[in-house]
């Protein structure tokens, strides 16, 4: 080395080297960051099959609703068979994502946890025993290293501080010289200075380059135990990444349903509906069925017969079942039909018979749908739209004005004979007892103490018909109300 002095080599030059001392710490911290990813990638899949789950809940809903909508509805035939396959596809789908939910929960999620038990194992003073072993080795490899090291600078820092008072005596002793009021004597001093710090150069600078050389000298063992240790290091995090690998393509084929068998029948199903729709055969359904195609009992002339006097006829027993409703009421008069909630008819105003309908369902596995007499009308309606399928008019003609929906008073617009009836009834206020929040579109909403008016009793199923203050009419549990003395 030159016994020259320059400024410049004081300042020590920062290095991100894995080689100096404490830069193996990254790859000590690589081992804790596996472990974190491992609860990284676990909440990953958690999330993702949360998704499926709602996504499947979400679709056996919609399913639901729409397919009692569209039965309930005016469609019929093979386009409603058509509709509705969108309604099978989504319940088929919705178990197909809640298999997925299922795998990523059941088999992905547990293979990470369980692998990140075994290749992590929790020391009692906190951290991991694979991160200690680590630090462990790579401060061991490097201790005799930094250790000579710390002499090189220790000596650089000496030789360096012995060239600056050199550099500092010789630029004094010149000055001097130059200078007629120093004696002799002071001059001598400093010409001893500047000897004395030359000998103080040469010894330190023999003493760093010993050092570094004995520096040189451990440096490949140095670089030969530090590679041990990282290639240990290495083969555990290759473990890991080989690891994730496997899973992500386990959770790639637990995703793509795309390669499902079943998935894709789902779609050729469904477009096999679709196709199968016919518009001809549907119109010559409906024909046969609602239009002048069906049969009909033309009066004819009849006999008086004793057995007559055993039952009753039609008008009267319109008269005998005060406050009872018919309906489905077949023209044969052998055939049963239930009533249900959303069964819609047609109401002809009379003191004692409130509506008597005809309904018949050509989709019912049953060819016969018959006749039933209920205690009362219904008026649980879902507004699906305008009528419903299951809509049925009356079969029955009368002379009596009051019994023909089709009188001269409809005819001039007074009155509508498809409205439902419009009879006046006995309205009282009522308090609710506890909040209700409507299921169906025809249901009131209202919290515990609201006001509203009871507008018809309670019927067989316990529901009440109501008007809240801000006119909306609807159903409302009997039970959930109480009068206002």
């Amino acid at each position: 080395m030159s016994g020259s002095y320059d400024d410049s080599v004081g300042v020590e030059v920062s290095s991100d080297s894995f080689w100096e001392v404490g830069n193996y710490k990254r790859t000590v911290k690589r081992i804790d960051d596996g472990h974190r990813l491992c609860n990284d990638l676990m909440n990953c899949i958690h999330e993702r099959a949360r998704i499926e789950k709602v996504y499947a809940q979400q679709l056996t809903e919609w399913a639901k609703r729409w397919k009692q909508l569209v039965e309930k509805g005016p469609q019929y035939g093979t386009v409603e068979r058509a509709w509705c396959a969108f309604m099978s596809e989504a319940e088929k789908v919705s178990e197909l994502h809640l298999e997925v939910k299922g795998s990523l929960m059941n088999e992905d999620f547990e293979k990470i946890k369980n692998w990140q038990k075994e290749a992590f194992h929790k020391q009692m003073m906190g951290g991991f025993k694979e991160t200690k072993e680590a630090e462990d080795g790579f401060r061991k490899a490097q201790k005799p290293w930094a250790k000579k090291l710390k002499e090189v600078e220790a000596a650089k820092k000496a030789y360096h501080a012995a060239c600056k008072e050199e550099k500092l005596a010789i630029s004094r002793e010149t000055n001097s010289k130059a200078d007629p009021a120093l004696n002799p004597e002071q001059l001598k001093k400093l010409q001893d200075k500047v000897e004395r710090s030359k000998q103080d150069v040469l010894k330190t600078k023999e003493k760093y380059e010993k050092s570094l050389k004995e520096l040189d000298n451990a440096t490949p063992q140095y670089m030969e135990n530090m590679e041990q240790v990282f290639e240990q290091c290495q083969q555990f995090e290759e473990k890991r990444l080989r690891f994730f690998r496997e899973v992500l393509l386990e959770v790639q084929k637990h995703l793509d349903l795309s390669n499902v068998a079943s998935y894709k029948n789902i779609y050729r199903e469904l477009e096999q509906n679709i196709k199968s729709a016919d518009a001809v055969e549907d119109l010559r359904w409906f024909r046969a069925n609602q239009g002048p195609g069906m049969s009909m009992n033309w009066p004819q002339f009849e006999e008086w017969s004793a057995d007559l006097n055993r039952t009753l006829s039609r008008r009267e027993k319109k008269k005998a079942s005060d406050g009872v409703t018919l309906t489905g009421i077949n023209q044969t008069g052998d055939q049963v039909s239930q009533p249900n909630k959303h069964s819609s008819s047609l109401s002809v105003q009379s003191n004692t018979v409130q509506s008597v309908q005809s309904s018949y369902n050509p989709f019912e596995d049953e060819e016969d749908t018959g006749s039933t007499v209920s205690e009362k009308e219904d008026n649980k309606i879902k507004n699906v739209s305008s009528y419903e399928k299951n809509q049925s008019y009356p079969t029955d003609w009368s002379d009596e004005e009051s019994n023909n929906p089709f009188s001269s008073t409809d005819a001039n617009g007074d009155t509508n004979p498809f409205d439902e009836d419009t009879s006046p009834a006995m309205e009282v206020r009522v308090r609710a007892l506890y909040d209700y929040e409507g299921q169906e579109q025809d249901e009131l909403s209202f919290k515990a103490g609201d006001e509203l008016t009871k507008m018809e009793n309670e019927d067989e199923q316990g529901w009440c018909k109501g008007r809240l203050d801000n006119g909306q009419v609807g159903l409302y549990p009997a039970n959930y109300v109480e009068p206002i003395q």
